[in-house]
């Protein structure tokens, strides 16, 4: 796979990394990325996976852009006011690099609609911001044996992890049940309307599930399978804590 002169230009920073090089760029460019969500975390993971040179992105949000969005989600501005979420954000990506294909599923995605959207993809981001849709996408990745990233915030924090399907040594890796087998009840995990955000966290979280996308195309090593990162933008402090397979999970325990 080729690159044009305006191509080796752009990603230049990325080609002279020995660690990305022309290998990784090209990895990057065949790869196939579906983003849940163009609100706060999926709108800085979206600008980073375009500017990085992801060849395609398929994005999946059914809402539209809502005066009280533009403190966090900066995929959106003024203008865009009205627009469907998926559409205003795959417009930021043509101006970002016309390089990039965007595939727009301005549609909420659920446990009916989810294989389908997941299967034709490398890796599924998930910036949703409720349980139903996370393990929706979850289940349909295990099933599709997608690598998802998957992240979540509060009013000064946030999470992010890895699923990858597989094994390691003989044991299957992690699955979304494993690290959450159950939802909280209703009620007890107010909404972002509700308790508020700072708009910033959005973007430390949506940047960083980005580089997980990317260390997990080029093949970078490490992340974050098996752990989660938690980070606490007033400590400031970042911590990770392991998690493994359960066998008494749902989705792929011995039961």
């Amino acid at each position: 796979m080729d690159f044009s002169p305006e191509e080796i230009e752009r990603y230049a920073r990325h080609l002279v990394l020995p660690e990305v090089g022309g290998p990784g760029q090209q990895k990057l460019k065949r790869a196939r990325v579906l983003v849940i969500g163009a609100g706060g975390l999926g709108a800085p993971a979206i600008q980073y996976l375009a500017a990085a040179g992801v060849g395609t992105l398929g994005i999946v949000d059914n809402d539209t852009v809502s005066l009280s969005n533009l403190q966090r989600q900066v995929i959106h501005d003024t203008g865009s006011l009205g627009t469907a979420k998926a559409e205003s954000a795959a417009a930021t990506v043509a101006r970002l690099n016309p390089h990039v294909r965007v595939d727009v599923y301005a549609t909420r995605i659920d446990a009916a609609n989810a294989h389908d959207l997941v299967s034709d993809h490398d890796l599924v981001l998930d910036g949703s911001d409720n349980f139903p849709t996370r393990y929706a996408v979850s289940d349909a990745c295990f099933h599709a044996r997608t690598t998802l990233v998957t992240g979540a915030v509060g009013r000064f924090d946030g999470s992010i992890t890895t699923i990858r399907p597989g094994e390691n040594d003989g044991r299957p890796n992690p699955t979304y049940r494993c690290l959450f087998p159950s939802p909280p009840p209703d009620g007890t995990v107010p909404t972002c309307a509700e308790a508020g955000i700072l708009g910033v966290v959005t973007g430390i979280v949506g940047s960083m599930m980005a580089m997980e996308a990317i260390r997990e195309i080029v093949g970078l090593g490490g992340g974050l399978v098996g752990s989660l990162l938690m980070v606490d933008a007033l400590g400031p402090r970042f911590e990770t804590i392991g998690y493994g397979w359960d066998p008494k999970n749902p989705l792929n325990g011995s039961g």
